[in-house]
């Protein structure tokens, strides 16, 4: 389906740059818990490393969940963004291409040239003035 922003058919798709930090927020995070847990049951006192630990841990998850919430956001920000422009796009071409109220839209009459499925345009009806 989608492989990101560097896919081209798949339009634009935010987060590269804020996905590298999100894993980077993760993997600090998973050493802080690694390191208090490491701290924990060693069995050593309670000391101040064991505060740093707890705080960088509690930080860092905090960063990395917040960060990730806001990369969800912008990604459904983007996909209804792509969604409107889509619909945009066929609504007008849909009331340009339309087709003249007197012809019957179930079936592709010849016109009166030949030409199956032609809008004809109306004629200019005064000249253009000369330069």
């Amino acid at each position: 389906m989608d492989v990101g922003p560097l896919n081209p058919a798949s339009g634009y798709r935010p987060g590269a740059v804020s996905t590298f930090f999100v894993y980077k927020a993760g993997l600090f995070a998973l050493g802080f818990w690694g390191w208090l847990a490491h701290l924990a049951f060693s069995g050593s006192p309670l000391s101040g490393w064991h505060v740093v630990a707890a705080t960088g841990a509690t930080t860092t998850t905090l960063v990395g969940v917040i960060l990730g919430v806001r990369i969800a956001l912008a990604r459904s920000a983007a996909s209804r963004h792509e969604q409107l422009m889509r619909s945009l796009v066929e609504i007008s071409w849909y009331t340009f291409a339309k087709a003249p109220a007197d012809r019957d839209l179930g079936r592709d009459v010849e016109g009166v040239d030949g030409d199956a499925s032609v809008i004809r345009l109306s004629q200019e009806s005064r000249p253009r003035p000369r330069r």
